[in-house]
């Protein structure tokens, strides 16, 4: 049986890690990031455990084992990291909903990722519907950014409610989507 709660332990964040490593895109192949999707980012434990402070990821456990995990990143933080920089800079003008997203109070989800062994189980929208439970008294919306060619992770966001909100091209040439949903529908 899968049981969502928040990450609380060194463990934790080194599970995350593992798993996170055996999902980056430099680490599956082309055709495998293409049918099973990835990630992008790489976190270390030391970050981890400061964005798990003051909300806590969430994570999916099965059997002891960590399966999945869905990271809340504070605002703050993304002066931390800077390949964040230029969804940023776009989420401090975006409009949305006939409101300026600056002025609405948001989270950043900073990265969503299942173990192959759990896929297609309902760990994603678990792990979305935990994260945005425990957060829905102090924020209005979720957001995120996809990799337009990460099209597993854009039908699964859209899945569970995402809307667009923007698209931007990197400087790597690389274009994003910025998503979002209200933590409480």
């Amino acid at each position: 049986m899968i049981i969502y709660r928040t990450a609380r332990s060194a463990q934790d964040m080194e599970q995350i890690i593992e798993l996170q490593r055996l999902n980056l895109a430099a680490t599956v192949g082309e055709e495998e990031a293409r049918a099973q999707g990835f990630v992008t980012l790489v976190h270390d434990v030391a970050l981890l455990t400061d964005m798990n402070r003051e909300y806590g990821h969430s994570v999916a456990i099965d059997a002891g084992q960590l399966v999945g995990y869905a990271l809340m990143m504070p605002r703050s933080f993304g002066s931390r990291i800077p390949a964040l920089t230029a969804m940023l800079d776009q989420l401090a003008i975006l409009p949305w909903q006939g409101r300026r997203l600056s002025t609405m109070r948001y989270f950043i989800m900073g990265q969503v990722c299942v173990a192959k062994s759990h896929r297609g189980r309902g760990v994603f929208a678990g792990l979305y519907q935990h994260l945005c439970s425990r957060l829905a008294a102090d924020f209005e919306v979720v957001v995120t950014e996809i990799a337009s060619h990460n099209t597993r992770s854009c039908r699964a966001h859209a899945k569970l409610g995402f809307i667009e909100i923007h698209r931007y091209l990197a400087k790597e040439d690389t274009e994003w989507i910025i998503v979002g949903k209200k933590c409480r529908e």
